[in-house]
């Protein structure tokens, strides 16, 4: 059994892309494309007289606010380049407060799965994970760019 299967075994509900699948992607979305590397990123939210940014290597992305940079992070350090952001800015914070717990939940169990192996031994599984979590991620999708308004309304009767 490899690394990421234990890893999702013991996360369970908790397992970054099953919190994406089952939180995120039933929600109204919308997509973001950033280009970022395909391989585990630096991602570094900096205050700026402009307003907050993510830097993820050489590239700036301007967020409206911190939450939504919290967010756009955990997927940029996975090097996701495209994924589904919720139309509701309320809930963002608190998928973000999700996000990252799991990142770090899957960090630990990393470490706790790998401890006593040597240094490249440690990095290529590490590799190998983020890998399988960026390909659950884009096999889940982004979905569209906007979201369908399909809503019926009282001043609009369809």
């Amino acid at each position: 059994m490899d690394a990421a299967a234990e890893i999702c075994a013991a996360l369970a509900d908790d397992w970054l892309p099953s919190i994406y699948q089952t939180k995120i992607r039933t929600l109204r979305t919308r997509s973001i494309q950033i280009e970022v590397a395909e391989r585990e990123n630096a991602a570094i939210i900096q205050h700026t007289l402009l307003g907050i940014e993510l830097k993820v290597a050489r590239h700036r992305f301007a967020c409206p606010d911190l939450a939504t940079a919290r967010y756009m992070r955990i997927f940029a350090r996975i090097g996701c380049r495209s994924f589904a952001i919720p139309y509701d800015i309320t809930r963002i914070s608190s998928l973000a407060d999700e996000l990252e717990t799991s990142w770090q939940r899957t960090l630990l169990e990393l470490d706790r799965l790998t401890t006593g192996r040597p240094g490249r031994s440690v990095s290529i599984v590490r590799s190998r994970l983020i890998g399988s979590v960026r390909a659950a991620v884009n096999e889940i999708g982004a979905g569209e760019v906007m979201p369908a308004f399909d809503r019926e309304t009282r001043q609009r009767k369809t």
